[in-house]
């Protein structure tokens, strides 16, 4: 089904909110997609408006998770045109708690194009998300809508960087540093132009070489620091070690929420989480994204696939749920899925709760679940139940949870 008109006023009682911070039982009244109204629990809510009354009954409520890499449009295509995965429904998203999505173009820049990319973002705009995008791909020069990124980046309004360009893998086009500045000159450039994000977001691979470019292109140019942003720094220990370096000089560092299996050279994206918060790194320079649509390969040693995964928008949520039942507080955790996303891509009233912010909010059940999904002021998930589908989905609303 279609995204319906949010109601023209809700007023939400008995939150339990984390704007990321604790800020206790509160009430919210939401109107035009936005927060227009928060108090105590027990201030006198306004009088004399229609309203749509929901009591959350004490629920943790934050804000909508920020995905800052998914494949919108589908990932995949390493073994063959059947391997290419197809994109993904609404409801998959929204399921796992996430509100905003920034799709990326990866292996397949060919078959697959920043024009199919904006198609993409604007058909999830009609159904009810937040979308945004980055030109470009693994590969360069990377594919654009207007010829160049800084091009892309100005004149679409949706692009806000270029991505996922690849680092320290048999699959990318072996970059330069040249190659390499010249990209991040482009981006940064039409980010101050633009006021959006202008930054290059790097695919890390599990080569050896591992972050070597970026420290270069730190030490051997006058571009910013949070220009670059390496995404899948968990997927080797060794290499997650250099992200965390790569953070204390100011670059703002994206954890991959996949399968580890026991024994791996790898951190999940709790253990990673864990570990960065640990550590004496800047608390606001690490995000956590999911792979959503995207292939998870694995290769032999002639770099041919022998065994894939497909990511799941709801890892997020799952990685959230894991640290939680270790016990610890979600407050700390909360700014990696989403202050610290937008602030890192520069989305004003995303990530925060807070008047005058988008009212995209998430309501955790006792389990840590997501139980209520609320995006741009329209419920897409209620006591556990959809109340909203994408185009192509079954209409009829089901009870469900996110997968694990």
């Amino acid at each position: 089904m279609h995204a319906a008109n949010p109601a023209p006023l809700t007023l939400i009682q008995n939150a339990d909110v984390f704007a990321p911070e604790p800020r206790g039982l509160c009430q919210l009244l939401v109107g035009g997609g936005r927060v227009l109204w928060m108090a105590a629990a027990d201030d006198a809510p306004p009088r004399g408006l229609p309203l749509q009354v929901v009591d959350l009954q004490g629920r943790r409520l934050i804000p909508g998770l920020i995905d800052s890499h998914v494949h919108i449009t589908g990932g995949g295509g390493e073994s063959g045109f059947s391997s290419r995965v197809p994109a993904l429904p609404l409801s998959r998203y929204t399921r796992g708690g996430v509100t905003t999505v920034v799709g990326v173009l990866g292996t397949d820049d060919l078959a697959r194009s920043t024009r199919e990319l904006v198609a993409g973002v604007m058909g999830l705009r009609e159904e009810g998300l937040s979308a945004w995008c980055h030109c470009g791909g693994y590969h360069l020069p990377p594919t654009t809508l207007t010829g160049s990124v800084r091009g892309d980046i100005a004149f679409v309004e949706c692009v806000i960087g270029v991505g996922e360009v690849a680092l320290s893998d048999h699959r990318s086009s072996q970059p330069t540093l040249d190659e390499l500045l010249k990209i991040a000159a482009e981006a940064h450039v039409a980010g101050l132009m633009t006021g959006k994000a202008g930054i290059v977001h790097l695919h890390l691979g599990d080569g050896p070489r591992g972050l070597e470019l970026v420290r270069r292109a730190l030490e051997q140019s006058e571009l910013p620091a949070r220009v670059f942003n390496p995404t899948h720094v968990n997927r080797r220990r060794a290499l997650f070690e250099e992200a965390i370096e790569m953070a204390r000089r100011g670059c703002t560092i994206d954890i991959t929420a996949f399968p580890v299996a026991d024994g791996e050279d790898a951190w999940s994206a709790a253990a990673a989480l864990a570990r960065y918060l640990d550590s004496d790194a800047p608390a606001e320079r690490v995000t956590v994204s999911s792979d959503a649509g995207g292939c998870l390969a694995c290769f032999d040693g002639e770099g041919r696939l022998c065994g894939m995964d497909i990511g799941a928008p709801a890892a997020l949520s799952a990685a959230l749920a894991e640290l939680l039942q270790q016990g610890r507080a979600l407050e700390q955790l909360l700014p990696a899925f989403t202050r610290n996303v937008a602030r890192l891509l520069r989305l004003p009233g995303k990530g925060v709760i807070e008047v005058g912010a988008d009212a995209d909010l998430v309501a955790l059940d006792a389990q840590h679940r997501v139980h209520d999904v609320m995006a741009r002021g329209a419920w897409h998930l209620r006591e556990g139940a959809l109340c909203r589908t994408g185009s192509f989905e079954p209409p009829t609303p089901l009870h469900t949870h996110p997968e694990p």
